[in-house]
C-alpha cells in the first residue's frame, strides 16, 4: 500500500482529501460531498481538521533527484516563477482615410 500523501492529480484545493481518497481507494468526490455537508449540518470541527491535515500531509510525488531546483509549490500554482510574457503581434494597419 502507497503511502498517506497530498494528492496532485486530485487536488482542488490542497490536495488532502484527494490523497485521503487515493490510499483508502475512495473517490475523492465522494469524500469532498461528505466534508462540505458535515461542515454545513454543524460538524464545524471538520474545516480545522482539513487545514491540520493540509499541514501535517506530506505533499506527493516528491521524488527529487539531485541537483534538481528546490520544489516551490503551492495549492495556487507556482509562486517564484515569473509569468511568461507574449510577444507582441505585428497588427496589419488599415487605411481610416475614408472617415
Amino acid at each position: 500500500m502507497s503511502k498517506l500523501t497530498k494528492s496532485k492529480n486530485n487536488a482542488v484545493i490542497f490536495g488532502v482529501l484527494g490523497g485521503i481518497g487515493e490510499y483508502f481507494n475512495i473517490d475523492p468526490v465522494l469524500l469532498r460531498v461528505i466534508v462540505v455537508v458535515a461542515t454545513f449540518v454543524g460538524v464545524g470541527s471538520t474545516v480545522p481538521i482539513y487545514l491540520l491535515l493540509a499541514l501535517v500531509m506530506p505533499d506527493g510525488n516528491q521524488t527529487s533527484q539531485s541537483g534538481d531546483k528546490p520544489r516551490s509549490s503551492s495549492p495556487f500554482g507556482p509562486y517564484n516563477e515569473k509569468p511568461k510574457r507574449k510577444e507582441a503581434e505585428k497588427v496589419e494597419e488599415e487605411d481610416w482615410s475614408d472617415f
